[in-house]
Formats: structure tokens, sequence, C-alpha cells
């Protein structure tokens, strides 16, 4: 990380700010539900509540596990808690951390995260820049590899379904003025899925507010050539490994299976391309509230209890093996109530992000300086 964990990427304590789905036969009972062939896979005529029409995020029969009475009761605080934001945020931050632990009402979701991520400041600092960005060429370098990349973005969703329409419009334009804005960083193909999906519940111009401050805060240093903060942060992810799971650390160590190996798209992409929907949108919740470490926690979670498993690891012989386990993580591993649960359990405190941050720095340092020494004696 180019900063500390608790410190850098938005640790608001300080900040004011599987498989394709089928659709149901028709029949007698005047059902809407229907199917059709999509290139060759079978998608719903009627989506799901997030707006997938099939692929693996397709879930027409998710649980509500929430009473309508909570939710109600919860977007009436949300709704007061938004409105005296400042406050809560400098007075009261424990309150909005417990609330996103919660889960966020889906009718103030949008909201919330753009004011949990500093979008909202940033909308109003820049008033007016999207639209100006959105209307410059941008750079034909950049922009060739944003068209490429449209289609790629979440194809069975209701908003990016159609080739060149609304949803890969905006998503064209907000990852086009990205790049114009962040010349130096221009565009990396792992913020299109966090653009789609910023998207999917925003606005364009607060999703690029929102894009922008992830970006800036959340991931800094992320998407620069080198990804050298990734690669840090795999360090450091694979030093609290071995006081979270011992077993699963020895195992990978022995095999020399580098963190950059598993957890580069769990990082990069925030999960958007790994996490069940009700999962990630839980997950989101509080990383947008309490920054970079709950990716952290929730790779853990994975990677503790993907081959942690009794008798996984001795059907793990090689690297091979090892990698095919933690890209497919068992179902159970990913629902949203168990991740939620075990992150609150790991045990892990900031003192143990901070003493982790320290070490892979000093440690990576001093490999520089010897390597330069060594150069030096050629």
């Amino acid at each position: 990380m180019a900063t500390s964990v608790s410190e850098g990427r938005a640790m608001h304590e300080t900040d004011h700010g599987g498989s394709d789905g089928g659709g149901a036969e028709d029949d007698d009972t005047g059902s809407e539900v229907s199917s059709v062939v999509n290139n060759g896979s079978v998608i719903s005529t009627v989506p799901d509540r997030h707006g997938f029409l099939g692929g693996s995020q397709y879930c027409p029969d998710e649980k509500q596990l929430v009473s309508p009475v909570v939710v109600l009761r919860r977007e009436r605080k949300w709704l007061a808690m938004i409105g005296g934001w400042e406050k809560y945020m400098d007075k009261n931050y424990k309150k909005v951390r417990e609330r996103c632990r919660k889960g966020i009402p889906t009718s103030v979701r949008p909201r919330a995260w753009l004011y949990l991520c500093g979008g909202h400041l940033l909308m109003k600092q820049h008033r007016g820049l999207y639209a100006q960005l959105a209307l410059q060429d941008g750079d034909p370098r950049w922009v060739d590899d944003i068209r490429k990349d449209l289609h790629r973005q979440f194809p069975y969703h209701e908003m990016f379904a159609q080739q060149e329409g609304l949803g890969q419009k905006d998503l064209f334009q907000v990852l086009k003025s990205f790049s114009i804005m962040n010349p130096e960083v221009g565009y990396c193909q792992a913020q299109a899925p966090l653009a789609a999906f910023l998207l999917m519940h925003m606005p364009a111009e607060e999703a690029f507010w929102c894009l922008v401050s992830i970006c800036d805060k959340y991931l800094s240093g992320y998407y620069s050539q080198g990804m050298e903060a990734l690669q840090v942060d795999g360090d450091i992810l694979f030093g609290i490994l071995k006081k979270v799971a011992p077993a699963v650390y020895k195992h990978l160590k022995k095999q020399k299976v580098e963190p950059i190996l598993y957890m580069t798209e769990w990082f990069l992409c925030v999960f958007t391309r790994t996490l069940p929907w009700p999962t990630l949108l839980r997950i989101w919740d509080m990383f947008l509230c309490e920054g970079i470490k709950i990716i952290f926690k929730v790779a853990l979670v994975v990677l503790k209890f993907s081959l942690g498993r009794s008798g996984v690891l001795k059907k793990c012989p090689t690297m091979y093996e090892t990698l095919e386990v933690l890209r497919s993580p068992p179902e159970h591993v990913m629902e949203e109530q168990f991740v939620v649960a075990q992150i609150q359990r790991l045990g892990i405190t900031e003192e143990d992000f901070e003493y982790e941050h320290k070490r892979q720095v000093n440690k990576r340092r001093a490999n520089q300086e010897k390597d330069k020494a060594r150069r030096q004696d050629r």
C-alpha cells in the first residue's frame, strides 16, 4: 500500500466524506416468465431483482433475509443520517459503521454510497466538470481499449445486454472521462467492472465521481504502471494469513504460490467478478465505509474456508489444483450471511494491519537496496 491500511484509501474515521439461468417454459397458466437463446446461452426474459437475465449472477429465487418492517425502519434511519451527514461522520462514525455492517436498504443504497465514498463532495467541488469531460474525444489509445471492453461487462445484465445501448454508452463516457482526468493512469481493464457496477445503482455523473474517489482513496496506486501498491498489499495479505489460517499459509508458501496469482482480480475489481450479487452488495456497503481492510478480510475468509476445509489441501498436490480451488470457491463460502459473519470473527485488528504493513514495506525497501548494491558491484 502507498499508505497504511488504516490511514490510506478512505478510512472514514477522519474523512468527511454459475451457470446460465434458464426461464420457465410457456404453459397455460399465463406465466410471464419465458426464456430465449442469446449467443448460445439460455437467458430469462424477466430479470431478477438486480437486473440480471442470466449468467452466473442470475438469482431469481433470492431469499429475503430482512423483514419489510425492519427494512422500512432502516430506510428512515438512513434518510435521517444522510440529512445530517457531516455531523454523523464527525461525531457518530461508529453508528454509521454499524448500520453499514447490517446492510444498507436497497432504496437508499445509491445515495448512501455516494456519501460514504465522498463522491457528493467531489461533485460539488467540480460542478459541471463531468459534462465537459464527456464532450472531449480522449486519448485514442485509451478510447480504443475502452471500446473493446464494453461488451465484456456484465453482458447478462439488462443495462448492458444491448450492444451500443444506453448502458454501454454511459459506461464508455465514464471510463473515457476518467482517463482524461487521470492521464497518468489512463485506463485499466479492472476499472470497467467497477464503473459498470456503479452505473447499475446511480446516474453516470454520480458513478463517475464515485469511481474517481474509489480509485484515488481506496485503491490508491493499484492501477499505476507496475502495480507496486497491489503487490505490497498481496504481501500484507499473505503475512496476515499466517495468523488467520496457519495451515493454508504453510501450504501456499510450500508451493510458492505468490499472492499476485490469486488476489489480483479480487482486489483490482473489488470482488465484482467473484462474489454472488447479494454478498457483493453487503461487502460494498462495508467497503465504502471502512475502506480497503474489508477487501483484505473477505480475501482472508475465502482463503481460509476454501483451502482450510478438511481434506482439501491433500487434494491440492500442486499449484495448479490450489489455484483452481481459489478460482472457484465453494458456494457456501461465498454466501452473504457466511461471509459477513466470518469477517467479524477474524479477530484482525488495526494494529495487525499496521504491523504487517510496516514489516512488508521495510522488507521490500531492504530487498531493493540489496539489488541496488549488487548492480553497483558488477
